[in-house]
C-alpha cells in the first residue's frame, strides 16, 4: 500500500480546485453541500444536474463524493426549500438571528415541508443509493445540517423538527437506502432537541457519525467532555457498520494551521485521534495551505482499512486466500479478494481493524506461479484501486 485508499482519507470540497489539483490521488474523497433548492425546481420536478456534475467532477478525478443538504446556513438568507413549499399555505417564511447574521429557517410546522423532505430523500435514494460516485451522504436539520440550531432560537415543530417528526425522518432513511452508508451529526445526541435519548431503538439503526468540531483544544479530554460523551452516546461499536467521519474544527486559526502538525495543535496527533475514533474520513479543506502534500498524504493512510493478505494457496484448480485488516476502521461496501478475474466467495465488507478473514472459490486449471491477485469492489469509480500488503509463508 503506497497511496490512500478509496473512500478514505482527508477530504476537500469539490470547488476546491487548486487544492485537489495540489493533492492529486493523495484526496480520495470530495464534499459538496447543496440547497435542497438546488434540485427541485416545482412540485414533482426534479432537476437532478447540479448534484450530477459535482459527482462527474469527482469522478472524473479518481475520487467519490460526500454530499450534505442544508435547511439552514447561518448568515444566507436564500430559500432553502423549493417555493412551492416555502410558499404552501401551511409554512410560512422567516428569517432569524443564527450566529449573530440574519438567516432563513424553515418553518417546520408545516406538513407540506415534512412530506417534503421524506419524498426528497426517497427520491434521492432511487437515483443515488447504488452509484458508485456517491462514497456516504450526510444528513441532518438546522445549521449547517449539523443537527444544532446554535445562537438561535431553536423552538421544536417550528425552527427544528418536532422530535416526532426527527424519529419518522430516521426511520424513514433506515429503511429507503439498501448500500448507501449515511450518517448524523454527534449533535443529534443532545436529550434537548433529537429523540434519540427517549426512543432507544432509535440507535439500533444503521448510520455513521460525523464530528465537525474534531480536534479543538479539549476533545476527548475526559469520557464527560462534549465531543467525547456525544461520540459515546451512540456507543463505541456503531464505526463497525457505519463510518465515522468529522472535519477539523474551526475554533482557531491556530487549531486549522496545527492540526496535522506530528504532535498536532493541542499534544495529541491525528494518527491517535483517527485510532481512538476509528475515522474513516475528515474534512480538512484549508490543509494545502498548511501542510506538505507528503504530510497530508501520511495522515491520510492514517485512516479506514488496510488490507494484508497473509496467506495463499492453490492446488492448481482451487484458490484460498487470507486477509486481515491492519487499518483503524472496516470498508463499508463489498469488496472481494479475486484471482485471475474470479472473485473469491467472501466478502471483505465489514473486516474489523485486526480480524482476518479467509475465502476460497474453485477457479479451474492454472498456473500456481502467474496468479493475478487483487481486491475488487463495484463501489468504485474508475481509475480507484483497492490495494493490499502481502506477508506470505
Amino acid at each position: 500500500i503506497d497511496r490512500v485508499q478509496p473512500m478514505t482519507g482527508i477530504v476537500l470540497w469539490n470547488d476546491n480546485a487548486s487544492g485537489l489539483a495540489a493533492l492529486g490521488d493523495d484526496v480520495q474523497l470530495e464534499f459538496a453541500y447543496f440547497k435542497y433548492s438546488d434540485v427541485v425546481t416545482g412540485p414533482g420536478i426534479y432537476n437532478w444536474a447540479p448534484v450530477d456534475a459535482r459527482l462527474a467532477s469527482a469522478a472524473a478525478r479518481g475520487h467519490q463524493m460526500i454530499v450534505r443538504f442544508h435547511d439552514t446556513y447561518p448568515g444566507h438568507t436564500t430559500i432553502s426549500i423549493p417555493s412551492h413549499v416555502a410558499n404552501a399555505a401551511d409554512h410560512v417564511i422567516g428569517y432569524q438571528s443564527v450566529e449573530g447574521e440574519q438567516t432563513f429557517v424553515p418553518d417546520w410546522r408545516s406538513a407540506t415541508l415534512r412530506t417534503f423532505i421524506l419524498d426528497f430523500y426517497s427520491k434521492f435514494a432511487q437515483r443515488y443509493d447504488l452509484d458508485p460516485r456517491l462514497a456516504f451522504l450526510q444528513v441532518g436539520f438546522g445549521s449547517y445540517a449539523e443537527y444544532h440550531l446554535w445562537d438561535g432560537p431553536l423552538t421544536l415543530g417550528r425552527t427544528f423538527p418536532s422530535k416526532a417528526f426527527q424519529q419518522q425522518f430516521l426511520e424513514h432513511l433506515g429503511a429507503t437506502f439498501a448500500q448507501t452508508s449515511w450518517s448524523l451529526s454527534i449533535d443529534a445526541a443532545s436529550a434537548t432537541y433529537s429523540p434519540f435519548s427517549a426512543v432507544s431503538s432509535l440507535r439500533q439503526l444503521r448510520f455513521g457519525l460525523f464530528d465537525d468540531s474534531f480536534m479543538h483544544e479539549t476533545h476527548s479530554s475526559s469520557n464527560s467532555e462534549y465531543n467525547r460523551a456525544s461520540w459515546l452516546f451512540f456507543g463505541n461499536t456503531r464505526y463497525q457498520e457505519s463510518p465515522a467521519g468529522g472535519e477539523f474544527n474551526y475554533y482557531s486559526d491556530y487549531d486549522q494551521a496545527h492540526v496535522l502538525d506530528p504532535n498536532g495543535p493541542w499534544g495529541r496527533s491525528f494518527e491517535s485521534f483517527a485510532s481512538q475514533y476509528r475515522i474513516s474520513y475528515m474534512i480538512g479543506n484549508d490543509q494545502p495551505g498548511y501542510q506538505t502534500r507528503a504530510r497530508i498524504r501520511q495522515a491520510a493512510m492514517a485512516t479506514g482499512y488496510a488490507f494484508r493478505i497473509t496467506a495463499l494457496s492453490s492446488d492448481g484448480e482451487c484458490v484460498q486466500m487470507s486477509v486481515r485488516n491492519e487499518g483503524v476502521a472496516p470498508i463499508y461496501y463489498d469488496a472481494w479478494p479475486a484471482v485471475d478475474g474470479h472473485r473469491l466467495g467472501t466478502s471483505l465488507k465489514g473486516l474489523l481493524p485486526s480480524a482476518e478473514r479467509s475465502a476460497s472459490a474453485c477457479i479451474g486449471p492454472h498456473a500456481i506461479a502467474s496468479l493475478t491477485v487483487a481486491i475488487e469492489s463495484d463501489r468504485l469509480v474508475p481509475g480507484q484501486q483497492i490495494q493490499f500488503n502481502a506477508s506470505l509463508p
